[in-house]
């Protein structure tokens, strides 16, 4: 059974009566790439900061390689860290950034110049060693960053909010590029976003927070396929979300009655589900508009309120006539028809892919 590079158990920070981080535990294993996710005020940054020692935890416990490191001071921890800001000196050079870390530590000059050269080459920025941070665009700088906080290799690589302050175009190249070098590199990386399709790419797995406890831990196609809550399917990508009263189990499908007129069969098997209170959630891909009435369940009649063209994809907004609003995606590839507002379809879906949470 493998062993995990770094441990949490029980860890608690407050502030006052303000509790930032509940009773956490996690487990993160060697190469790794976990991502802290959840709302601001959910407790990411604050467990970031208990794992590197600049905060000290009010209770639990905190190891590295099976060690506790809750008395041990930052530097003492073999942790590397980057912060949005990435907080380069801007008096120094590029390479004198990035030996930083080296030099504190009084390596021989020979080993430094190896070292950094190294790093440079792996992050693609050895000909602009002898720059200086204001010569560099926003992405440059992030992977001055990444060697820096790698130059003296960290047994875990610490990340906060890296890609923040970039915008869209380049943030999802810089996303890529991370992967890919934490693939190359192996090193373990703890990783805080609130950016869900920023988890969903660079993860193998996504812790989500909220309100300082962590809520559910997975792989991205875990997390999303089987939510444990409602929270975590309407944080982690788009839903619709209805509340419903179960009306009666059949086999493994429960019919739920959402408003009058209109029901949902859902793949839900639920204990004593007649008159039970739920909340259904299914996200905008897995529904589908079609033009005629389909046999069987989950086949409702409305109106197209709104069509928005998104390029690979079309997203509907669409009043049935009970009056509920949903909202479904369809994919755009050059040939389907886009119904425009006013449109009268029918709105069907599949039992399996609605989430019942009672």
């Amino acid at each position: 059974m493998r062993e995990p590079l770094v441990t949490l158990r029980a860890v608690s920070k407050q502030y006052g009566r303000a509790i930032a981080v509940n009773n956490l535990s996690l487990d993160v294993f060697e190469g790794e790439f976990v991502t802290l996710l959840g709302p601001s005020g959910s407790g990411k940054t604050t467990t970031l900061m208990l794992i590197a020692g600049f905060e000290a935890p009010t209770s639990g416990e905190i190891r590295i390689r099976g060690a506790s490191v809750v008395r041990h001071p930052p530097e003492k921890r073999d942790i590397g860290m980057v912060f949005q800001s990435y907080a380069l000196f801007p008096h120094m050079s590029v390479f004198g950034n990035v030996a930083y870390p080296l030099r504190t530590r009084r390596l021989p000059s020979t080993e430094v110049a190896e070292r950094v050269a190294q790093v440079l080459d792996a992050v693609r920025m050895s000909r602009f060693a002898e720059r200086y941070p204001r010569q560099l665009s926003g992405g440059q700088q992030q992977r001055v960053a990444v060697a820096r906080a790698l130059v003296y290799r960290p047994s875990l690589l610490l990340m906060d909010e890296p890609l923040g302050a970039l915008d869209k175009k380049l943030r999802e190249e810089m996303q890529g590029e991370l992967k890919s070098l934490q693939r190359t590199l192996g090193v373990t990386t703890l990783y805080v976003t609130h950016d869900q399709q920023e988890a969903l790419t660079l993860s193998d797995r996504v812790a989500i927070m909220n309100a300082g406890d962590l809520v559910q831990i997975g792989s991205p196609l875990e997390l999303y396929e089987h939510p444990a809550t409602d929270f975590v399917a309407g944080f982690l990508g788009e839903v619709n979300t209805l509340d419903g009263v179960a009306d009666e189990t059949a086999g493994a499908v429960t019919r739920i009655a959402v408003t009058d007129g209109l029901e949902v069969s859902a793949c839900a098997i639920l204990p004593t589900a007649s008159g039970k209170r739920v909340r259904l959630t299914i996200r905008p891909e897995r529904l589908d508009i079609v033009t005629e009435a389909a046999a069987g369940a989950n086949c409702w009649p409305g109106r197209v309120r709104e069509a928005v063209f998104r390029g690979e994809l079309v997203r509907y907004t669409v009043e049935l006539r009970a009056g509920t609003i949903v909202s479904v995606s369809r994919p755009y590839r050059g040939q389907e028809t886009i119904f425009a507002p006013g449109h009268e379809v029918w709105v069907t879906s599949r039992p399996q892919d609605w989430r019942v949470f009672g």
